[in-house]
């Protein structure tokens, strides 16, 4: 069988159990410079027939509360585009996506969403990705991608076993 090239086998490397370094930035939009930092465990795997898939993210903030959450992504064949959806056990709902692609072996990918009330911009980018370790990182933008804030960045490795 013939492995498609068009990206719907970008996140095949994300495939397995990962321990994840999370470093968050306290509050966001708001000038903060103090970062939390904490671990998480994480675990994906593919879905529909591997047009998708499904990750966990678990792990114990920094205020001693637990945390829930998982990420869903839906390749679409036609736009060559990946959806990233994102929904925890604090927000309980889920959260609008952000959509792109990689290119260079960096992914970048935008959307729209809130906080406290207010419209954002969101970007993700995934990079340093080797067959044991990633980087993910999230940034917000108040005034429409004029400029923005880094708040959240895991440092991901991969566990074998």
């Amino acid at each position: 069988m013939e492995q498609q090239s068009d990206g719907r086998h970008d996140f095949d490397f994300f495939y397995g159990r990962w321990h994840i370094r999370n470093r968050r930035l306290v509050k966001r939009l708001q000038g903060s410079t103090e970062w939390q930092e904490f671990d998480a465990a994480g675990e994906c795997r593919p879905i529909l027939s591997g047009i998708g898939n499904i990750d966990s993210f678990d792990a114990i903030f920094p205020d001693g509360k637990p945390i829930t959450g998982m990420s869903l992504r839906i390749f679409d064949p036609q736009t060559k585009n990946w959806s990233i959806y994102w929904a925890d056990n604090r927000v309980c709902a889920l959260l609008p996506p952000v959509v792109g692609r990689f290119a260079d072996g960096r992914g970048t990918f935008h959307g729209d969403d809130e906080l406290d009330g207010r419209p954002i911009r969101v970007v993700f980018y995934w990079y340093d990705i080797t067959p044991t370790s990633a980087t993910w990182e999230q940034a917000f933008s108040p005034d429409d991608g004029a400029t923005w804030e880094t708040n959240w960045q895991m440092f991901m490795t991969r566990l074998v076993g």
